[in-house]
């Protein structure tokens, strides 16, 4: 891909994504542009075997931006990293298009693998901020991971999961936009849960009330 071709699609990315950025120039100062420009030529040199000069260029982008992209990560088309700082994608992850991460996500091993050791995130898929992937299982496309999130299994396509391990609680056919960045109103199952046994209680009490009456009338 030509650099005026990548800069044009990064300005309509970040101004999709971000709605922060106020002119096109401001895109040169955003780190995941330059972290996966920084990237892409690494790959490249990764694939040719150029294994010292790829990882030399990757170190020197973490350094500078906060964002570890392995060289030989596979990384699609539209890839988003908001912030970034933190962020850290391992040697065998594949990443599809139109993806977005935020700050501090990992996608890693589990340190028991071999081979594939990382994750492989389908098209339009949302990580929030801080959540851990882990593993070499697939998150299906269209699925959103809640902020802190520690997610160690696979995960359908269209799904939403949160907690630590990482819980699916929301699934249906419908496709989420790619537009569709919120990462605040998730459902909270812990909170569900909590709700269920407040009522379950109460139910059990106004019982226990209903005995206590017969038994004082008779």
């Amino acid at each position: 891909m030509g650099f005026i071709k990548y800069f044009k699609e990064e300005i309509q990315i970040i101004k999709e994504r971000d709605p922060a950025i106020h002119s096109i120039f401001e895109v040169f100062l955003y780190p995941s542009f330059n972290a996966i420009l920084k990237y892409r030529v690494a790959h490249r040199l990764y694939k040719w075997k150029f294994y010292f000069l790829a990882r030399l260029i990757s170190q020197r982008t973490a350094r500078r931006t906060g964002i570890e992209i392995h060289p030989g990560a596979t990384i699609g088309k539209g890839l988003f990293i908001d912030h970034g700082h933190g962020v850290i994608i391992g040697e065998t992850a594949i990443i599809g298009d139109n993806v977005t991460l935020y700050q501090g996500v990992t996608l890693g091993g589990t340190g028991k693998e071999k081979g594939k050791r990382h994750p492989t995130i389908e098209d339009n898929v949302m990580i929030s901020a801080g959540a851990k992937v882990l593993g070499s299982f697939t998150v299906g496309e269209n699925s959103k991971i809640g902020a802190g999130s520690v997610v160690v299994n696979e995960v359908p396509p269209n799904c939403t999961v949160v907690g630590i391990p990482g819980r699916i609680v929301k699934r249906d056919n419908i496709k989420i936009p790619r537009t569709d960045l919120d990462q605040v109103h998730l459902p909270d199952p812990v909170l569900n849960d909590i709700e269920r046994l407040k009522k379950d209680n109460e139910e059990l009490r106004e019982a226990l009330l209903t005995i206590q009456k017969r038994l004082d009338n008779k």
